[in-house]
């Protein structure tokens, strides 16, 4: 029996890596076309190829599970096309056995994608979107037509790029009274977070009065935020992109300022839940393989996983802002789809014996 297993795991393995290997190489093909546009005398060809590079671990992380569910149909499939299975079946072989060794290659590659979700991916993640900012704008970073925005307090700020989670260039930062007046803009070229706090330099300054007002030019400021290296690491990148920890430390610190969170709560719960997302994917993949695709086409077991994935994806999208909406727990958003999927696969399983 152990050598059945093994041999089922094989396939389906082989599978999933050719399947993942082959979506993340026109993946990486396209995004690097999309980057020629963007081309100018700073940023060449071989940033452009830096920045796709950097983007790697982060583009393998969102491919996994796809290419575990359409990767185990496919390795499934060519066992039931070649009738492996309806002699395993025969031999005492059981469904729930044969089921069990599809999800072990499955479970590895999930706590795989977690190890790089949770350490690698928003690492790499936020050194590509600053190297890429920094090189558009000519390396300062002053001219940014990106960069990101946040609120801290009565104050908006917006920072062109940051570079190594420390360093950040085109600080702007608009402070509002408590009317939403605004009373002072100031632009610092580029700041340094030191012993607690961050160093801003090349600062112009503009207060604003009743009647008129004030200019000023400052060669450095000290500016006191509770926006931390480790917390700008988080507000550099998109939510999806982040760590599981830093989505949980950053939409806490956002409810402490009175900030909606629930985009990055709905991040927090789709990425802890995704092991739990690829199981029941891959259960309902192994049912209709057992089911109606037992005995059709490679290419119609792939359209079949690519159309449940995507399914599944659109159901959990639109979940999410369902559930700012009508006010229910952001990670019911996240859930619902993964318990309607264990249902429906049992029960498709159940049925085909």
């Amino acid at each position: 029996m152990l050598r059945l297993d093994l041999y089922i795991m094989r396939h389906v393995l082989l599978a999933i890596l050719l399947v993942l290997l082959v979506i993340l190489g026109l993946d990486l093909l396209m995004a690097f076309l999309d980057q020629l546009s963007n081309l100018n005398e700073h940023y060449t060809l071989g940033g452009a190829l830096h920045y796709v590079l950097w983007t790697l671990p982060r583009r393998l992380y969102e491919f996994i599970p796809l290419s575990a569910l359409v990767g185990a149909m496919i390795g499934l499939g060519m066992l039931a096309s070649h009738s492996e299975l309806t002699v395993m079946r025969a031999s005492g072989f059981s469904t729930a056995r044969i089921a069990w060794a599809v999800f072990q290659p499955v479970l590895i590659l999930a706590a795989l994608a977690m190890l790089l979700g949770q350490f690698i991916a928003p690492v790499t993640e936020q050194r590509a979107q600053s190297v890429r900012a920094i090189a558009m704008a000519g390396g300062g970073a002053l001219f940014s037509r990106s960069g990101v925005w946040h609120k801290e307090g009565s104050t908006y700020i917006h920072i062109n790029a940051v570079e190594s989670g420390e360093k950040i260039h085109g600080v702007t930062r608009y402070e509002f009274s408590p009317q939403m007046v605004l009373q002072r803009s100031s632009y610092a070229r580029q700041g340094e977070y030191r012993e607690g706090a961050w160093h801003l330099s090349g600062v112009q300054e503009t207060r604003l009065y009743a009647q008129n007002t004030e200019t000023q030019e400052l060669s450095a400021e000290v500016w006191p935020s509770g926006l931390t290296p480790e917390l700008l690491s988080v507000v550099v990148v998109e939510p999806t992109d982040l760590s599981i920890s830093g989505l949980w430390s950053y939409s806490a610190y956002l409810q402490q300022q009175g900030v909606n969170a629930d985009v990055y709560l709905l991040a927090f719960w789709a990425k802890l839940l995704q092991p739990l997302s690829m199981l029941a994917l891959v259960l309902v993949g192994i049912s209709f393989i057992f089911g109606p695709l037992r005995s059709v086409s490679i290419g119609q077991r792939v359209i079949t996983g690519v159309v449940l994935g995507l399914i599944f994806k659109f159901a959990q999208d639109l979940l999410g802002p369902a559930s700012s909406v009508f006010g229910f727990p952001p990670f019911l958003a996240i859930l619902l789809p993964i318990m309607l999927c264990v249902l429906g696969g049992g029960w498709l399983l159940r049925k085909a014996g």
